[in-house]
């Protein structure tokens, strides 16, 4: 995420109960005891055994028996969301979370979530929870980055949480304890069989030698892997989670990779290529990038920037021979507060765009929902507000993009011709059409042999 970490106990609610149950006598204990017991069977005849099955929250949705790492375009929530606010509010972003399709990813600390475990061996799945059953009733596949760690596994006092410690990584000496945790949060949620292993290599740079230290991530990493295809070997994970950043060409971190938006650093190429070469079992490759340079630079504009979403997508497909996932990405620096709905609109379609094309399958976007009216870049407007909750344009073009181009979909190559052409931007399977008009202005092209005529940043659906 971009630089600001958000403060994850803000606007939590009290601990749900969990575990209480009622006397029974008699029969009813009798029916009871053969309930559970015909459960056992049934949980230990399915993958991983159904094993700690008193440890699972709720009531799980029927998990895929073989689910797949390609899953399409969905959200990943923040801080603020779709679980708390007014109830008419909440309701109303549910609907539209289910009618969307999308896959849902949550942190299990920070984000949103409290400390799970604040002492060893002491939960507190409450906020988690809540995440949880929000992604459950809504219609795509549920995901947990499992980031963070709790205080006590990198230097902290056990009991307490220090929120600004946060990005802190776990200390080697209890990559076994954080592993232990993993696992216990995939046995609690057992319909979730998508895992992301940490965020953005948060606090593994080494300050000494100025780059990454991806040995030490790719240790923790391969212990949380283990311990998850332990649970369940139909449990997917993925890392390792880089920021793609870019530099300037003459910077001395720029690597050979280049493109009008400027050089990738090698520092992120090589967490890369470390990880691939050294991780004992990997479902998909995560990464995450903004097409403005740290100094928040767009080079040669916002939409020609997006064309690094395509470079990195086809280098880390190339090397990891994995499928692609965008943890996050980022088009608008600080200076997109002034831009209009319809250009903040066109120049995301042009960054999904740009994603398919660099052969990504999986894209979750970075739902900054705030509490007041006003949110540019949100998917919904904030439950908070009594009339909240209901979709925006940007929620509209990424609900519709999942629905056109689903995993597995086949893109036929399709250019726009005419005079106005190279400010055209299309997307094309064999049923649908994306166009996005680049330009501030009107522009005329042929598309699919139709003539079109596109208002300034236009985003325009097409039927073949």
């Amino acid at each position: 995420m971009p630089p600001g970490t958000e403060r994850a106990r803000e606007g939590q609610g009290g601990r749900a109960m969990h575990g209480a149950r009622p006397r029974s006598l008699g029969l009813l204990a009798a029916g009871v005891a053969m309930l559970a017991l015909s459960l056992a069977l049934i949980l230990n005849s399915l993958p991983g055994g159904g094993r700690q099955t008193d440890r699972v929250h709720g009531g799980p949705r029927a998990p895929t028996a073989s689910p797949r790492p390609e899953l399409g375009w969905g959200l990943t929530h923040t801080q603020v969301s779709a679980d708390q606010g007014e109830p008419a509010a909440r309701k109303r972003a549910a609907r539209l979370l289910a009618d969307a399709q999308a896959p849902q990813n949550q942190h299990i600390m920070g984000w949103g979530a409290e400390n799970p475990e604040p002492s060893p061996g002491e939960y507190d799945f409450a906020a988690l929870d809540s995440r949880v059953e929000l992604m459950r009733r809504g219609s795509g596949t549920p995901v947990l980055t499992l980031c963070c760690a709790p205080d006590w596994m990198k230097g902290g006092t056990a009991g307490e949480t220090d929120w600004d410690e946060l990005e802190t990584a776990p200390r080697p000496e209890h990559y076994g304890d954080f592993a232990a945790l993993a696992a216990r949060v995939a046995e609690r949620y057992p319909d979730i069989r998508h895992f992301v292993v940490w965020n953005e290599l948060k606090g593994f740079y080494d300050d000494d030698r100025g780059r990454w230290d991806s040995a030490a991530y790719t240790r923790l990493y391969n212990t949380v892997y283990r311990a998850l295809k332990k649970v369940n070997r139909a449990n997917l994970v993925g890392g390792p989670y880089v920021v793609m950043d870019s530099v300037d060409r003459d910077d001395h971190h720029a690597s050979r990779i280049t493109g009008p938006w400027g050089a990738l650093d090698q520092r992120a190429l090589d967490a890369v290529a470390y990880w691939s070469d050294h991780h004992v079992g990997a479902d998909f490759a995560v990464v995450d990038a903004s097409t403005y340079t740290r100094d928040d630079r767009l080079s040669p504009d916002e939409f020609g920037a997006t064309g690094k979403l395509t470079t990195v997508g086809r280098w880390v497909r190339e090397r990891t021979g994995l499928p692609l996932w965008w943890a996050e990405w980022y088009v608008e620096p600080d200076g997109a507060k002034r831009w209009s709905e319809p250009r903040r609109r066109a120049v995301h379609a042009a960054a999904l765009i740009a994603m398919a094309r660099g052969g990504a399958t999986t894209g979750l976007y970075w739902n900054p929902q705030r509490r007041g009216a006003r949110c540019p870049g949100c998917l919904w407007r904030a439950t908070h507000l009594p009339d909240g909750g209901g979709g925006t344009p940007l929620m509209a073009l990424l609900a519709r993009f999942q629905r056109e181009f689903p995993p597995g979909t086949e893109y036929r190559s399709l250019e726009p011709e005419g005079p106005d052409a190279g400010k055209v931007r299309a997307l094309a399977d064999r049923s649908a059409v994306l166009v996005v008009n680049t330009a501030p202005r009107r522009a005329t092209v042929r598309v699919a042999g139709e003539r079109l005529s596109l208002r300034g940043h236009q985003v325009r659906w097409l039927r073949r």
